[in-house]
C-alpha cells in the first residue's frame, strides 16, 4: 500500500477509465484492503460509484449471512474442535436473520456500507441476501425464494434479465457471485442437500430448514480465468487493485458452458 490517499475524484477516474457504465445496474464485488488507502473508506467508494453509475444507476451487492446458519462452511470452521456443550452455547448466540436491521458478514465493509445507507432494499433470503439502492432496487431485490439460494428465483435471475454488469473491486474471479447462476442452469440433475438457520420471526428466533441445491464454487477461480479472456471482459486498475468489468449475461452463458465441459 502506497501513502497516496485515493480521493473520490480520483476513484471516478479510474472507475470511468475502466468502463463502468452509466445509468446501468451494477453487482460489485470489493476488497477494500487492496485498492489502498481511501480518504473516507467505504464512504467514498460508495459515492464515487454513485457519481460513475448516475441518478438512473442501480447498485448491487450481496449482503450475505452465514454466520446465522446450522449448515455454513462459517458454523463448521467456528464450531470445529468444541465439545458438545460448547457447541450448543454457541448455537444460543447465533442471531435469527431480520432482514431489515441484520448486518451482512463476510462480504466487505462496501457492502455493508450500501446495506445501511437510507432507501437501500434487501432480498428476503436468510443466507445469501442482496441489497440494492437506485431506481431499480425493487425489482432487483424482489423476489428471492427460500429454496433458491442464488438461480433463477433470486436476484441474480432478475440482474440477468435486467442486463446487469459486473463489477470486481481487488477480488478474483473466485468471488463473482453470478457464476452460481450458471450451476442453476446445467443440462443435468442438481444435487441438493437440506440447508438450516436462524430466522427472527414476531421477536423469537425460529430454526428453519429447507431444501435447495448444493453450491459448489470450488472451480470458479478457473471458470473465469476463461471468461477473463473473452472480448467483453475488461480489466484494470482502479487505486491499487486490479478490476474486471463484465456484462452478467453473457458471463453466465460462458460460464454454463464451461461447468457442462470440465464438471
Amino acid at each position: 500500500m502506497t501513502g497516496r490517499a485515493l480521493t473520490r475524484n480520483a476513484l471516478v477516474a479510474d472507475l470511468s477509465g475502466l468502463g463502468v457504465p452509466e445509468g446501468g445496474i451494477l453487482l460489485v464485488h470489493c476488497s477494500m484492503r487492496r485498492l489502498g488507502w481511501v480518504d473516507g473508506g467505504a464512504a467514498t467508494l460508495l459515492a464515487a460509484l454513485r457519481a460513475v453509475c448516475g441518478p438512473a444507476g442501480t447498485l448491487v451487492m450481496p449482503a450475505q449471512t452465514p454466520n446465522n446458519s446450522l449448515t455454513s462452511p462459517v458454523y463448521r470452521a467456528a464450531t470445529a474442535g468444541m465439545t458438545d456443550a460448547e457447541r450448543l452455547a454457541y448455537e444460543d448466540g447465533m442471531p435469527g436473520f431480520d432482514r431489515d436491521v441484520t448486518p451482512s458478514y463476510g462480504v466487505g465493509g462496501l457492502a455493508e456500507h450500501l446495506r445501511s445507507q437510507p432507501g437501500a432494499l434487501r432480498s428476503r433470503h436468510p443466507q445469501t441476501s442482496f441489497a440494492a439502492l437506485g431506481p431499480a432496487a425493487g425489482e432487483v431485490v424482489g423476489v428471492h425464494d427460500l429454496d433458491c439460494h442464488l438461480g433463477e428465483r433470486s436476484p441474480l435471475g432478475t440482474l440477468y434479465r435486467l442486463g446487469a454488469t459486473v463489477l470486481l473491486l481487488g477480488v478474483g474471479m473466485d468471488k463473482c457471485t453470478a457464476l452460481h447462476l450458471a450451476e442453476y442452469r446445467l443440462d443435468r440433475p442438481v444435487p441438493t442437500m437440506e440447508y438450516s438457520c436462524f430466522v427472527a420471526e414476531d421477536g423469537r428466533r425460529v430454526l428453519t430448514r429447507f431444501t435447495a441445491p448444493r453450491l459448489n464454487d470450488s472451480d470458479f477461480g478457473a471458470a473465469g480465468a476463461d471468461l477473463l479472456r473473452r472480448p467483453w471482459a475488461v480489466s484494470g486498475p482502479v487505486g491499487e487493485a486490479e478490476a474486471h468489468l463484465l456484462p452478467l449475461a453473457p458471463a453466465v452463458d460462458q460460464a454454463r458452458e464451461w461447468f457442462a465441459a470440465h464438471r
